[in-house]
């Protein structure tokens, strides 16, 4: 599966500590994320992940895009409520594709944690038949 991270500045060390805790689950996907987030979990853990721009600067943008291409499988956004963030509107637009497209979205710890423990069981296989439907109806 492909699985996007995200994470506002006050949260990227729980993505730091999420993806130390869950690296094993983690290495068995591709991974997506946005600039310095992926800069972060890289350095920490190793795991290979491409690098899209900054939230700020279009990576939120860049992801959204790969949802609505089907590229994307599943989210996890940490993102700070507290905080006002200049690119609210970019952040919004990623939330609102994740549920256009049905796409599993974390927007914290807790059912971040919930999504990986379902992926690594099995429980999100459905999104495997909904690309393979998906590609044989443009095969007809």
């Amino acid at each position: 599966m492909n699985i996007a991270l995200i994470a506002h500045d006050k949260k990227k060390d729980d993505m730091v500590k999420l993806s130390v805790a869950y690296q094993e689950i983690l290495n068995k996907h591709t991974l997506y994320a946005t600039g310095t987030t992926g800069e972060r979990v890289l350095e920490a853990t190793g795991l290979p992940l491409h690098r899209f721009k900054s939230g700020p600067l279009g990576g939120d943008q860049q992801i959204g895009a790969y949802i609505s291409d089907n590229k994307i499988d599943m989210v996890i956004f940490l993102r700070d409520p507290l905080t006002s963030q200049p690119h609210e509107p970019d952040i919004s637009a990623l939330l609102r594709l994740s549920d256009v497209y049905e796409i599993p979205l974390a927007t914290n710890l807790g059912t971040a944690e919930m999504l990986l423990r379902g992926l690594d069981a099995g429980f999100l296989n459905w999104r495997d038949i909904a690309k393979k439907r998906e590609r044989d109806s443009l095969d007809i």
